[in-house]
């Protein structure tokens, strides 16, 4: 009896599972990262560990939503709402891939993660964006589009990360991945602006009910803060290609203008959240989602840092040494959300066991 409401609970758990739970990944994962900047190796590992953990429990849980329930995830694939979660499958695997090379773990497993990545991105990519231009009926502006449509630019900057963090094991073809990793930072780049630019009017001329400023509008930030840490990647790695270097003040230029726009959103971002949760009383409740919050937090961290390391400003320093702090209290918190999450949904079935 146990056994088999168990396998109710997780059988429903997989079929509306959230296409954007790798969000966990991302989260984890820069989050660890910046840790590891900052000279917090125990908490950089013990983090690495268990995003290694969570990535591969997650994959399982998507290659059996897969296998079982298509309809639904193909569904999910081609909502207005719902379809910019996949893009956090990318986005996870080359940041976790990204750990694997900035820990020193193995720069092989880097390139098989940077791979999937590379191989999801066009799939995804093309599969959302194709859905949701070409089909004929289409949800208004305020309902179709939220926070969440950032994580395609997250997706396309952390393929430029890590290909960029690969490029020393192309003896022959570094001149190649550095052009293609410049292209995706650009191509993220144009991405952020013209998706920014809808969420902005939405915002702006249209009525914001409390149930709309959901987390992944963190990622308002965030997208801009990885367009930040892919750009200060190339500035750091320009020596390796001529053309690059000569691209030097280009790059400075562009992305401490990305940095600029990312540090302008994080106090009207806490804003919104003092109107939501203290002017409205929205209750907090876990929902993955939260992890598209925690996320931009770590990766403003790490970008900060390696701008401040590209462009040899000590004074930058300061923040992220500051702001890791915030990064960590909102991955805790959001981590024993999701453990409550889990006992108080899969307790019933261990309980019922017991009688």
């Amino acid at each position: 009896m146990a056994r088999e409401k168990l396998g109710n609970i997780l059988g429903a758990g997989v079929r509306d599972l959230n296409p954007a739970y790798f969000a966990l990944v991302m989260a984890t994962g820069i989050v660890s990262i910046a840790s590891h900047l900052l000279g917090m190796e125990p908490v950089a590992w013990s983090l690495f560990w268990l995003n290694i953990f969570a990535y591969l429990v997650l994959w399982i849980l998507t290659i059996f939503r897969l296998a079982r329930y298509f309809p639904q995830l193909k569904s999910d694939l081609t909502s207005h709402v719902r379809g910019p979660g996949f893009f956090t499958i990318i986005a996870g695997t080359c940041v976790l891939g990204s750990q694997f090379i900035i820990l020193g773990v193995s720069n092989t497993l880097a390139m098989v993660l940077w791979i999937v990545g590379l191989i999801l991105w066009p799939v995804i990519m093309y599969s959302f964006f194709g859905a949701v231009m070409l089909r004929e009926e289409k949800p208004p502006l305020e309902n179709g589009i939220n926070g969440a449509w950032l994580i395609a630019i997250v997706a396309t900057q952390s393929i430029s990360i890590l290909g960029t963090l690969l490029n020393g094991m192309f003896a022959n073809g570094s001149q190649a991945l550095l052009f293609f990793t410049l292209t995706m930072y650009l191509l993220g780049g144009m991405l952020y602006i013209l998706v920014i630019s809808l969420i902005f009017y939405r915002f702006t001329f249209f009525r914001v009910a409390p149930e709309a400023i959901t987390p992944p509008y963190w990622i308002n930030m965030g997208a801009v803060a990885i367009t930040t840490l892919a750009g200060a990647t190339l500035m750091l790695n320009a020596q390796q290609w001529t053309l690059l270097n000569s691209l030097l003040p280009f790059l400075q230029g562009f992305t401490l203008f990305f940095w600029a726009i990312g540090t302008w959103w994080i106090p009207l971002l806490f804003i919104f959240g003092y109107w939501l949760h203290i002017y409205k009383r929205f209750p907090i409740k876990y929902n993955p989602q939260y992890w598209g919050m925690v996320f931009p937090l770590g990766m403003y961290t790490a970008c900060t840092f390696q701008l401040a390391k590209a462009l040899e400003l000590d004074f930058l320093f300061s923040i992220p040494n500051y702001f890791i702090y915030i990064a960590l209290v909102a991955w805790l918190a959001t981590f024993l959300g999701l453990t409550r999450r889990l006992v108080t949904t899969l307790s019933p079935a261990f309980l019922s066991g017991t009688k």
